[in-house]
């Protein structure tokens, strides 16, 4: 059978949860790497997808999910009720994601300025994250998904830090993708706690302040999970700002922003961003 062949097949909402895991990858040739390109993103299977990834060393991607309360506004709702939907559509990209073979996932669920909103939704919030982490953690554990945490927890709920705790430590040996789970993150902290953490090595005269590296700073992130930068950060919701994420790792991270809102974010807006990632050319500066 031949590659072309095999990249065809059935629509990828028939296979996007039945991927064989145990199928080699085969780079895409530039004739199929064209063709896929091409093709309208809604007709793409996972398989092909999953080609796509691989083939241009997509490795991670980071999602800033944004829009819940605009999306509960619009549908005359509860505020709390667009988070929930949220954390809903957050199960779905999870699965697909690690279908098609991303090696990072990392989703921006509460930054270190979400605090300043109501008592009501941050306690809402809060409650949310703990209550589908502890639902969840089974299914995600037996997508072989590893979870892991960005941010300062100082500030977190004990309960739910436990549950952190609990969903590490459940997950630890996975080799699937890196679930990363930015709660209670912003870049301006991570960074000034790195120059802390570099000021402090230079007092006690365990680093040459002339010999700082960007390796060095990036050792004292709080992002240590060894994931690799990231490759494409996406934005659903219609703004289109970083918003104190990721800065670091996102230096020569594509980015893609749409309209749709967060709790609409399906499958095929995600297949939609993939795609647009591949069709771009990446020179590092170069």
């Amino acid at each position: 059978m031949s590659r072309e062949t095999t990249f065809a097949g059935n629509h990828h909402s028939k296979v996007s949860a039945n991927l064989d895991a145990s199928l080699a990858f085969v780079p895409l040739v530039e004739r199929e790497w064209d063709v896929l390109l091409q093709r309208p993103f809604k007709q793409l299977t996972a398989l092909e997808v999953k080609a796509l990834v691989k083939t241009a060393n997509l490795r991670h991607i980071a999602i800033i999910m944004d829009g819940n309360r605009r999306w509960a506004k619009a549908k005359k709702l509860p505020s709390l009720m667009g988070h929930h939907r949220g954390s809903q559509r957050l199960k779905e990209i999870i699965k697909y994601a690690s279908s098609v073979g991303v090696e990072a996932l990392t989703c921006y669920a509460f930054s270190t300025e979400n605090w300043q909103r109501t008592e009501e939704e941050v306690s809402y919030l809060m409650s949310l994250m703990g209550d589908v982490l502890s639902k969840e953690l089974e299914a995600i554990a037996a997508l072989n998904v590893r979870i892991i945490f960005l941010g300062c927890f100082e500030a977190v709920p004990t309960f739910l830090q436990e549950i952190f705790l609990q969903a590490i430590e459940r997950t630890k040996n996975n080799t699937g993708l890196a679930l990363q789970l930015a709660i209670n993150y912003g870049s301006h902290q991570e960074l000034t706690l790195a120059v802390q953490s570099v000021v402090a090595q230079v007092q006690a005269g365990t680093l040459d302040a002339t010999n700082l590296t960007p390796a060095h700073i990036e050792q004292c992130l709080v992002a240590q999970n060894q994931l690799p930068m990231v490759d494409l950060l996406v934005r659903p919701g219609g703004e289109q700002r970083l918003s104190n994420f990721m800065l670091w790792q996102s230096a020569y991270a594509e980015l893609y922003f749409c309209d749709t809102l967060w709790p609409d974010f399906s499958a095929l807006h995600f297949v939609e961003a993939v795609q647009t990632f591949c069709k771009r050319q990446r020179r590092f500066g170069k």
